[in-house]
């Protein structure tokens, strides 16, 4: 593990979430609330579907 607790893993899914926020928050979460909802943030706006996929990934 790092000094930030990330793993190897969770460097792939930030990196896939800078370019596609809802493939991050898939593999971190599967289909449920939180990949629906960052499609939908994503569609309004390409940032706020970036700021909820790292918000996922880092928080869990």
């Amino acid at each position: 593990m790092s000094a930030g607790g990330e793993t190897g893993a969770d460097v792939i899914k930030i990196l896939l979430s800078l370019l596609l926020p809802p493939v991050g928050v898939f593999l971190e979460v599967g289909i449920g609330l939180h990949f629906w909802l960052n499609i939908i943030l994503t569609l309004f706006g390409f940032i706020p579907g970036v700021i909820h996929a790292l918000y996922v990934i880092l928080t869990r």
